[in-house]
C-alpha cells in the first residue's frame, strides 16, 4: 500500500480536451470505418490525460487503447536485470503490441477484442482490462513510444491513421513526473533521481521521434 498522506499529482491538462483536438478527432470519426489515432509524447506531457478528455467527449465512438499495457511484469524486469530502468523501450512487449494494434484494425464484425492495461497502483500490466468492442469507430491509441523506428517500434507508425505529438512546457513535465512519482510511492528524493536518470533519458528519445507525428497538440 503507498502512504495515505502521499499527495496526488498536478493534474495534466484541462477536463475538456483543446478544441483544435476535439475538431481533428471529428473528423476520423465521420471518415467511417476503423481509425487508430495515435497520441504519443514524452513521460508527464498529458497524454493520458488528453486521451480520457477525448474520451469523455466522444464516449460512443472512441475506446483508449494504453501502450502501457504491454509493461514487461516487475519479475521479467528482475530477471532481466532491467527493473532499474523501468519505462525504457526495451522494458515493454513491443512486438506483442504491435500484433493487437494489427488484430484491432481487423476485428470482424461481432468481435470484442481484449488490450491489457497497466495498474499503478500495483505497478504491474493487467491481461484483459480494456474491452475494445468492433463498432467503436475510433481507438485512442495513447504511449511513449509510438513513433519509434526502432526494432519492433517501427511497426507501429504504419498501422496509426494518424499520429499526435503531446507538447508540454519541459518544467512543468518534470514537475508533473515528481508528483506522480511520489504519489506512488517514492519519496521526494528518490522521485527527483528516478525522473532525472530515467524517465528523462527515454524523453530524449521519444522527443527524437517527433518530426513523425501529424500534429503537435500543446497542452499547458
Amino acid at each position: 500500500m503507498y502512504p495515505a498522506s502521499a499527495p496526488s499529482p498536478a493534474p495534466a491538462a484541462a477536463a475538456l480536451p483543446p478544441a483544435a483536438a476535439l475538431q481533428r478527432l471529428d473528423a476520423l470519426i465521420t471518415q467511417g470505418g476503423r481509425r487508430l489515432l495515435g497520441l504519443a509524447g514524452p513521460p508527464g506531457a498529458g497524454k493520458s490525460t488528453l486521451a480520457e478528455a477525448l474520451h469523455r467527449a466522444r464516449p460512443q465512438h472512441t475506446v483508449i487503447v494504453p501502450m502501457d499495457g504491454f509493461h514487461l511484469a516487475q519479475a521479467e524486469l528482475e530477471r532481466l536485470g532491467r527493473a532499474a530502468r523501468k519505462g525504457a523501450p526495451d522494458t515493454f512487449d513491443a512486438a506483442g503490441f504491435v500484433h493487437l494494434l494489427r488484430r484491432l484494425r481487423h476485428a470482424t464484425p461481432d468481435e470484442v477484442v481484449y488490450a491489457p492495461a497497466f495498474r499503478r497502483e500495483i505497478e504491474e500490466p493487467v491481461a484483459g482490462a480494456v474491452p475494445v468492442p468492433a463498432t467503436v469507430p475510433v481507438l485512442l491509441v495513447e504511449g511513449n513510444y509510438l513513433l519509434l523506428e526502432e526494432g519492433a517500434w517501427a511497426g507501429v507508425r504504419p498501422l496509426l491513421d494518424a499520429c499526435w505529438y503531446v507538447g508540454v512546457d519541459p518544467d512543468l513535465r518534470v514537475s508533473r513526473l515528481v508528483a506522480r512519482h511520489i504519489h506512488h510511492g517514492r519519496s521526494p528524493e528518490a522521485a527527483a533521481a528516478w525522473v532525472a536518470r530515467s524517465d528523462e533519458a527515454n524523453a530524449r528519445r521519444i522527443e527524437a521521434s517527433a518530426h513523425r507525428a501529424d500534429w503537435v497538440c500543446p497542452l499547458d
